[in-house]
C-alpha cells in the first residue's frame, strides 16, 4: 500500500510549532520546543519514527538489527545525554552500555588490537607495536582534553569561540586533514591504520581538508565511551523522544509525508501533505528532511536564496553499502577468539584505494575500509538465541562497468563476509541464519533523507571548501527552520543539529533556551 492510502484520519487544521520529519535530531528539536511549553506537532512520511536510527526484523523474525546506525557515542557529549537535560535517561526509559572492548581490529597475523574505554590500558595495547606511538596517543587524546574539546564542543553547538591560544590551536586542527595528522603524529603502520581507521568512522574522506581533528576528537569519544549501544536498538532513542513530545501535550503522526510548505511575503503559512491535507503553522516550521529538497517543496513564492544554493551546492559524498545478518553465535575475532561489539578492518593503503575507488565507481574488495558491528556481544536481547551482525563500508552509488547493484550486491556482499571471515570465528556459511545486503541504491530506498545513498547527509561545497552540514537554522524565509543531518554540525547520532535549531527557534521566538537546555 502507498504512504499516502496511509494518512491519519484527522489532523489538526493548526498548530503553533510543525515538524517535518521525526528522525532523531527533528524529535531533539520537538521535545526542547515542547518541553518549552509550545503546542508541537511531529509530521513523518514513514511508518514509523526514527529515521536512520530506527531498529528493525531485516532478516530472520525476532532477530532486531539497526538499519543504519548503531553507535551512539557523539551523543553522549551532548548536554541533550550529558547532563540528561530532557530526562530522557532518568524518566523515559533510554538506556546506553558503555563497550569494553570500545573497539578490535583484528591483525593478519591473527593477532588483535584491542581499544578499551581506558586511555592507559589502550596505551599498554598500543604499546605492543610501538612505545613511541603509545606515546604519542596519550599525548593526543590528553591533548584534546584539556581544551580542544570544549573548543570542539562549543563549534558543535554553533556558539561563539573566544580569541584564545586554544581556539586557535582547535581552528588550525580543523584546517588540516586527518591523514595528515595521523602520518605526522604516528610511526607504526598497525598504529595509524587504527586511527585513521577511527578517522573515516563519519564517513569522510580523511585525506581532505577539514578532517583533521577527527582523529583527537574520535579517539577520544571511543576512549571515553567505547562503542555506545542503546540497550534495546536505536529505536529507543526516537521513542524516549517520543515519549517525552507527548508527554508535553505534543503530537507525533506517521505515514503523513509533507509534499509542499506555503509561502507568502510574511513567511512560512502551512504544510500540505501528499493526501492533500493543509495544516496552517502558529509560529514555526522546523523542516527535518534533506535540506537539497526544501526549496522545491516551496509553493506561493519563489525559494530564497539560500536554500537555492543549499540544493545546488550539495552533494552525497560517500555513500555507503550494508550487509545485516542475523548468526547462530556472536563472532570471535583474531586467534584469541575475541569478542567485541565493534571491529575495523582496512590499512591506511587500503582506505585511500577504496576512497580512490568509491569516487571512480570502482569497488575495493582486497582492503577496504569496514566497520563491523555485533551487538547482540552486550544486548543479546535483540536477537534471542542467536546474534546480529552488520558490516558498513562505502560503495559508489552507481557503478562504472555498467552492472546493475541488483546485479552486483550480492556477490560482493558475500566477499565482504568473506573477508570479514577470514580473522574471526562464528561467521562460516553454517552460522549464518539469513543475510541481506543494502547497496547504495537500497539504503537511499531505505530512507528518503539518504540521498545517493549517503546517510550521514553529505556535504556541502561552499566557496570552494567542503563542509559537513549546512550553518544555519533559520532561512530567509520568515518562521521556516532546519534541522538534521544536512544541518551543522552533519549527519552521526549526535543531536546536535537539533538542539542547536531548537535553541535558534526558542531565540527567534523570544522564548529563553535557557528555560530547557544549558548554555553549552
Amino acid at each position: 500500500m502507498d504512504e499516502t492510502d496511509q494518512l491519519p484520519t484527522e489532523l489538526p487544521e493548526r498548530a503553533e510549532v510543525v515538524v517535518v520529519g521525526a528522525g532523531h535530531n527533528s524529535l531533539v528539536c520537538a521535545a526542547y520546543l515542547a518541553k518549552a511549553g509550545l503546542e508541537v506537532l511531529v509530521l513523518e512520511a514513514g511508518s514509523t519514527v526514527g529515521g536512520n536510527t530506527r531498529t528493525e526484523e531485516l532478516t530472520v523474525p525476532g532477530f532486531r538489527h539497526d538499519s543504519c546506525s548503531s553507535a551512539h557515542v557523539l551523543i553522549q557529549n551532548n548536554p541533550l545525554i550529558r547532563d540528561d537535560e530532557l530526562g530522557l535517561v532518568a524518566d523515559h526509559g533510554l538506556r546506553y552500555v558503555t563497550t569494553d572492548p570500545a573497539v578490535v581490529l583484528p591483525q593478519a597475523d591473527g593477532d588483535v588490537l584491542v581499544m578499551h574505554p581506558d586511555l592507559e590500558a589502550t596505551c599498554a595495547e598500543l604499546a605492543r607495536w610501538s612505545d613511541r606511538d603509545a606515546s604519542a596517543f596519550r599525548s593526543m587524546v590528553e591533548t584534546w582534553r584539556r581544551g580542544l574539546a570544549a573548543a570542539h564542543g562549543r563549534w558543535s553547538s554553533n556558539l561563539p569561540q573566544p580569541r584564545d591560544a586554544v581556539t586557535g590551536e582547535y581552528l588550525r586542527l580543523r584546517e588540516r586533514s586527518a591523514w595528515d595528522v595521523v602520518h605526522e603524529t604516528f610511526e607504526h603502520p598497525v598504529v595509524r591504520s587504527f586511527v585513521l581507521w577511527m578517522a573515516m568512522a563519519t564517513i569522510q574522506d580523511p585525506r581532505r581538508p577539514g578532517t583533521g581533528f577527527l582523529p583527537s576528537s574520535l579517539s577520544a569519544g571511543r576512549v571515553a565511551f567505547g562503542w555506545t549501544t542503546p540497550i534495546g536498538g536505536s529505536q529507543t532513542l526516537p521513542d524516549a523522544l517520543v515519549r517525552l513530545i507527548e508527554e508535553h501535550g505534543g503530537r507525533v503522526v506517521c505515514s503523513a509525508p509533507v509534499a509542499s510548505v506555503e509561502v507568502d511575503g510574511s513567511g512560512a503559512q502551512a504544510v500540505v501533505t501528499a493526501g492533500g491535507r493543509r495544516v496552517e503553522v502558529g509560529r514555526a516550521l522546523v523542516a527535518g528532511g534533506h535540506l537539497a529538497q526544501l526549496a522545491g517543496m516551496v509553493t506561493g513564492a519563489e525559494p530564497t536564496a539560500d536554500l537555492v544554493t543549499a540544493r545546488d551546492c550539495w552533494r552525497p559524498g560517500l555513500s555507503v553499502l550494508a550487509v545485516h545478518a542475523a548468526l547462530r553465535s556472536d563472532l570471535g575475532f583474531g586467534t584469541a577468539a575475541i569478542a567485541s561489539t565493534a571491529a575495523g578492518y582496512g590499512t591506511t593503503e587500503g582506505m585511500a584505494r577504496h576512497v580512490d575507488r568509491h569516487n571512480a565507481g570502482a569497488l575495493e574488495s582486497d582492503d577496504p575500509w569496514l566497520l563491523v558491528v555485533n551487538q547482540t556481544v552486550v544486548d543479546p536481547e535483540r536477537a534471542p538465541g542467536g546474534a546480529t551482525f552488520k558490516i558498513l563500508t562505502i560503495a559508489p552509488y552507481d557503478l562504472a562497468d555498467g552492472r546493475s547493484w541488483a546485479d552486483a550486491k550480492e556477490e560482493y556482499g558475500e566477499r565482504l563476509v568473506s573477508l570479514v571471515a577470514s580473522r574471526c570465528s562464528g561467521l562460516d556459511a553454517a552460522d549464518i541464519l539469513s543475510m541481506r545486503t543494502e547497496s547504495p541504491v537500497d539504503v537511499a530506498g531505505h530512507n528518503p533523507h539518504n540521498l545517493g545513498g549517503s546517510c550521514h547527509g553529505g556535504e556541502f561545497l561552499v566557496d570552494g571548501r567542503v563542509i559537513a552540514g549546512w550553518a544555519r537554522y533559520d532561512t530567509d524565509i520568515p518562521r521556516l527552520f532546519v534541522t538534521g543531518a544536512t544541518t551543522h554540525p552533519g549527519g552521526s547520532v549526535s543531536g546536535r543539529p537539533g538542539r542547536n535549531a531548537a535553541r535558534t527557534v526558542l531565540s527567534s521566538l523570544g522564548l529563553d533556551p535557557l528555560t530547557v537546555m544549558g548554555p553549552g
